[in-house]
């Protein structure tokens, strides 16, 4: 009878999922529409830095299965960032009530269930919203990330670019959208000129398409993310009882800036690749990253944009992060970042237009072959929280297709309320941190002093017209040695290159983004 179950298709799928690590358990192998408990489909703690996709058609389970992952992961003490789209993520903060179906579900799917709350730091971006405040300068966010907030096209993407290196070159901070526009209105004014004229390759024509697309950022409310305090990224990592935190960015208040929300989550990436040390292969994570919705990330980006994507996704494995992408189809993920994922949770796909059935042919050619499923037509028809599932084993093979029935999450399944999500940002320990916004001096205040300085310099002159008279050489206080050194002219020329040179170098990363 033991060899008869060891040889079945069940059993022979799940050896391939075989783990001698720590693994997230995510359900059972089903063939024939029913599920076999003791034929485990895991995902290797120590391959999630090799990333993965889940993909899906809507009201199929894609949010339950993050939900899934996320908890697991924290109780192997993870740090877990997640966007909650639809506010259903904030129920992680809470255990989850049981009944017959969760009962019937862990029979199926190999483990008992039982309530369990996670660690959680609810955060917002921007001023707006229920959570913790998080901001990002526009120097650090840089010019190619901005180009996808603002619309921009390439070329006008380029001609952002130079404008953040005219403004660095001269130490002209650009922490908010006023100090930008600023930078953007002296360049394409009768003062800024020669300035615009020096960078090279600028119209004031593009110049001005620019400034209107801020304004368009501004009046949609897009401003008040761009700020100081900055968000500290190590402030992702952070570990509480032996659990990973779970840093959940609430989004409901941004549904109308789609493109604001996709390309922070970049932004956040490409601060943690930029911030941390290279690490190879561990037994588990640094932190994993789940980008939901992943489609607003791609639409209309540009060129350069999506290689510094691909280029981020591909490198940041060595720092021991892992990225999930989370969308509707696999097709809303570009082939060179597609390749990369190698971990893929498949719910249901529709097939109702020849789109969708296109879509359908492209993804069963992600999978290997299997002579257990007919993938095209698994695919259409898996229930609720069941999915096609391979992953990486520990030794980086890809495992056997597997239709799987998930496992249910333990924590609360749907929201907490907008009520408790404040009440629990108010009294977290970033709340001191971060929720009062700081206006330092930077380009906007500077240009300002500059444009200013002329006219004071005349009133002074016309208000002291007979200055005393010089003392005679004799009665003057004699020089130091540092002053007789300084007047000579070779001198200070030397000291205001190196000052200026100190004070001025930004070097940028991938995405243009200020690397600290």
């Amino acid at each position: 009878m033991a060899d008869q179950q060891s040889s079945s298709p069940a059993q022979e799928i799940a050896a391939g999922y075989a783990s001698d690590g720590g693994a997230i358990e995510l359900g059972s192998v089903v063939i024939d529409g029913q599920a076999d408990a003791s034929a485990a489909v895991r995902l290797p703690l120590a391959t999630l830095n090799r990333h993965g996709l889940v993909a899906g058609a809507t009201g199929t389970g894609k949010t339950k299965t993050l939900q899934l992952i996320a908890e697991q992961l924290s109780a192997s003490g993870v740090p877990v960032v997640l966007a909650d789209v639809k506010g259903d993520l904030s129920g992680l903060a809470e255990q989850g009530t049981g009944g017959d179906k969760l009962t019937a579900r862990a029979a199926e799917t190999g483990g008992d269930w039982a309530p369990e709350a996670f660690p959680v730091q609810f955060l917002s971006l921007g001023t707006g919203g229920k959570g913790v405040p998080i901001r990002a300068s526009i120097t650090s966010f840089g010019p190619i990330l901005l180009s996808k907030v603002l619309g921009l096209n390439e070329t006008q993407e380029s001609t952002l670019g130079l404008i953040f290196h005219w403004a660095d070159q001269r130490g002209l901070a650009l922490l908010d959208t006023k100090d930008l526009r600023a930078v953007i209105t002296h360049l394409t004014s009768d003062e800024g000129k020669e300035d615009l004229k020096g960078i090279g390759g600028v119209s004031a024509a593009t110049a001005g398409v620019i400034l209107r697309a801020l304004s368009n950022l501004e009046a949609q409310g897009g401003d008040d993310f761009f700020g100081e305090p900055e968000l500290d990224v190590a402030d992702l990592m952070r570990r509480t009882d032996a659990k990973g935190v779970v840093s959940l960015l609430e989004l409901d208040n941004l549904q109308t800036k789609p493109a604001l929300f996709s390309t922070f989550l970049m932004w956040l990436l490409a601060e943690l690749f930029e911030e941390l040390p290279e690490e190879g292969d561990l037994d588990r994570p640094k932190l994993v990253f789940f980008f939901d919705e992943a489609h607003l990330l791609f639409n209309d980006a540009s060129k350069a944009f999506l290689d510094s994507i691909e280029q981020t996704v591909k490198l940041i494995r060595s720092k021991g992060v892992g990225v999930f992408f989370c969308t509707q189809l696999p097709t809303d993920i570009p082939n060179a970042v597609l390749s990369q994922l190698g971990a893929r949770v498949q719910h249901a796909l529709r097939a109702f237009t020849p789109e969708d059935q296109k879509a359908l042919a492209k993804t069963v050619k992600t999978y290997p072959t299997t002579k257990h499923y007919a993938l095209d037509e698994a695919l259409t028809s898996l229930g609720t929280g069941e999915a096609i599932v391979t992953v990486l084993s520990e030794r980086g093979a890809p495992t056997p297709v597997a239709w799987t029935r998930l496992r249910a999450p333990r924590s609360k399944m749907g929201s907490i309320g907008a009520e408790a999500i404040t009440a629990s940002s108010a009294t977290s320990d970033l709340h001191g941190k971060y929720s009062e916004t700081v206006d330092r001096e930077s380009a906007y205040e500077k240009l300002a002093d500059r444009v200013s300085a002329p006219a004071s310099a005349g009133e002074t002159e016309a208000a002291t017209p007979d200055a005393p008279e010089r003392q005679p050489e004799s009665d003057a206080e004699e020089p130091g040695f540092l002053s007789k050194a300084m007047s000579n002219p070779a001198l200070k020329s030397f000291a205001r290159s190196a000052a200026s040179a100190l004070g001025r170098e930004v070097t940028r990363g991938l995405f243009g983004n200020r690397r600290r």
